[in-house]
């Protein structure tokens, strides 16, 4: 059971990691994604503005974005496979005999 339910929270981390990482960087809702107050902090202690230039680019925006759809994809990798994600933590618990 505990196999399962394991499974079940690595599954349902991934979709919401995911979803946030899609969201966050293109929703205001989530707040001003160029203009936050830890990577104003950051580039101002670090003299260095390009930092803050860089996070607030369309590029940066989409390589974070491609990291929420890889985290999707691993959790409908999951899905389908989840059986074999069970017995394979079943069988890494299980005492070894010699």
């Amino acid at each position: 059971m505990v196999e399962r339910l394991t499974v079940i929270f690595f599954i349902i981390l991934c979709a919401l990691l995911g979803a946030y990482l899609i969201l966050a960087p293109w929703d205001r809702l989530f707040g001003p994604w160029g203009d936050n107050y830890l990577l104003v902090f950051l580039a101002d202690k670090a003299h260095a503005p390009i930092i803050q230039r860089a996070v607030a680019s369309t590029w940066f925006r989409g390589a974070v974005t491609g990291l929420g759809v890889l985290n999707l994809l691993i959790a409908g990798w999951e899905i389908i496979n989840f059986k074999q994600s069970v017995k394979m933590l079943e069988a890494s618990d299980a005492p070894k005999k010699s």
